[in-house]
């Protein structure tokens, strides 16, 4: 896990770095440069012969666009400097690495800011855009010729990389200050800013490299963050080993309360990725007169029938039965496809009071929560829930998905340490947030995935990791990881508009072997 931090809290690395380590500033620039380099490299290819634009602003994000395009230049890259700043208004080093450009390429390399159409003429001239306009230190509206280029940038359409933080975007919120850039990629320095994983920040920085600048790990130690992105090599320690001498047995049985008439297909999702994580054993408990078409998507999984109300939902009936069937598993599921029939929403209620082992709340075992989430304190382990912002605006009263959504991080660490239980509010970042006050995001994961059962997808991989003996917060962020990574999988090769949940399922154990392949970090 990598830690989270603010401009504040990063430039304060910057300057003990500087400072106490006695690492020049200019070193920490030219390792930002390189890393901008390095992840266009391995994004698009040799720049050998490429054309980059590279604009860039009076202060230090300016001058990590310097090092940049000298860099650029020395690998053949055909590199033009748009300067926004005179040579007198750039910070000391920015002035420095201005310098050093202009020794190698020369001053017809850089072109001076004089109009928004001479702006324009030359980023249609280029193969990339790279922005190093403006940093992690805005705080007003962008305005005046900045702003231009910010829209110059936008509606030309190349592949635009954003140096540590797109340009117009508050660092710490993700709010647009006015306009923002739209980059493909955002590679950022030292520790990833919560703006990149916020708000409008999401649809604004594209993927997120991190490149290390040499700041001493002791002062990121020192950093007062609890929030944490996930990472592969983190996702990988977290993994249960799978010894020579293992059986089914070894890797838990996974019980699924779920579905009803016209939602078996929730609860077949849950079940296959339960199975396709790793878990031995797999059984669903479900409505009697559905368990035949659940069986006819099944066949690795198991099926209990049980009894069920008119309107074909699990009945209120079924709680001893339910209670008998939790207790033969090492983990549970309840809620996908369950309905919010009265008498089902009843039955959750009263299997609430009774759960004693892991267990994951999602879909209508949420919307049977509603008002009634102290329910969830009576569970001798604390639970996983995994709302979506609709389902948390439900549990959250007075809230709206909107209102959700402005605040994610906040809302799911407030939610989790107040009930004392796991949340994972799922959308465009995920967050996981446990009881003690720790957040992590997610970074994997696509628009393609906005579609009809990835959800359950993902609680069955979740019950599948805990039936392992996965502790919760683990369980969560490898599940809530994976999942994401499996949507990438998919999108890479069948474009995300025609993506379904069966793909998701299908790619895991192509997930899990990239993880179990990646090198520890």
């Amino acid at each position: 896990m990598t830690k989270i931090v603010t401009a504040a809290q990063m430039q304060e690395l910057d300057r003990r770095t500087i400072t106490e380590a006695r690492i020049p500033a200019t070193t920490l620039m030219e390792r930002a440069g390189l890393g901008v380099v390095s992840s266009l490299e391995q994004r698009l290819g040799s720049m050998r012969g490429k054309k980059v634009i590279i604009v860039c602003g009076k202060g230090n994000n300016g001058g990590d666009g310097f090092v940049a395009a000298r860099l650029l230049r020395r690998r053949q890259a055909k590199v033009r400097v748009l300067a926004l700043a005179s040579v007198s208004e750039l910070s000391r080093d920015a002035a420095t690495m201005y310098k050093q450009f202009v020794r190698s390429a020369g001053k017809s390399a850089v072109y001076a800011y004089a109009s928004k159409a001479q702006a324009q003429a030359l980023l249609q001239d280029s193969d990339i855009l790279v922005d190093a306009l403006l940093g992690t230190g805005l705080s007003s509206s962008v305005t005046g010729r900045y702003a231009d280029v910010i829209d110059s940038i936008n509606d030309v359409r190349r592949p635009v990389v954003a140096v540590d933080l797109p340009s117009g975007l508050h660092a710490d919120t993700g709010i647009i200050l006015g306009r923002a850039v739209r980059a493909f990629l955002t590679v950022t320095f030292g520790l990833p800013k919560f703006g990149l994983y916020q708000n409008q920040g999401i649809d604004h920085v594209g993927e997120v490299d991190i490149v290390d600048i040499g700041i001493p790990p002791a002062y990121v130690d020192a950093v007062d963050s609890r929030t944490t992105v996930m990472t592969r090599g983190a996702v990988q320690m977290y993994l249960p080993k799978r010894h020579l001498s293992s059986h089914k047995g070894t890797f838990g049985h996974a019980g699924i309360i779920a579905g009803s008439v016209g939602k078996t297909g929730a609860a077949a999702l849950a079940a296959r990725a339960a199975l396709r994580v790793g878990a031995g054993l797999v059984t669903v408990a479900t409505p009697s007169s559905v368990n035949d078409t659940l069986e006819a998507k099944l066949l690795e999984a198991m099926t209990v029938p049980m009894p069920e109300t008119k309107a074909r939902t699990l009945a209120r009936t079924a709680l001893e039965r339910l209670v008998s069937f939790m207790a033969t598993k090492t983990a549970i599921a309840i809620g996908p496809g369950l309905s919010t029939a009265p008498e089902t929403v009843e039955l959750i209620q009263a299997l609430t009071r009774q759960l004693d082992r892991p267990a994951i709340f999602d879909a209508d075992a949420l919307n049977a929560l509603t008002g009634r989430t102290a329910l969830l304190a009576s569970c001798k382990t604390p639970p996983i829930i995994t709302p979506h912002p609709g389902e948390m605006a439900r549990l959250e009263q007075g809230a709206t998905p909107q209102s959700i959504n402005s605040d994610r991080i906040g809302i799911a660490t407030r939610f989790a340490r107040e009930r004392g239980l796991f949340v994972v509010l799922k959308g465009a970042r995920t967050v996981v947030a446990r009881p003690d006050g720790a957040v992590a995001i997610c970074p994997t994961g696509n628009p393609g995935m906005a579609t009809a059962g990835t959800g359950d997808v993902l609680t069955g991989m979740m019950v599948g990791l805990l039936a392992q003996g996965l502790p919760s917060w683990e369980a969560a962020c490898a599940a809530t990881y994976l999942h994401g990574l499996a949507g990438d999988l998919s999108a890479a090769s069948k474009g995300q508009a025609g993506m379904i949940a069966s793909d998701l399922v299908e790619q895991i154990p192509y997930a899990l072997k990239l993880v179990s392949d990646t090198a520890p970090n």
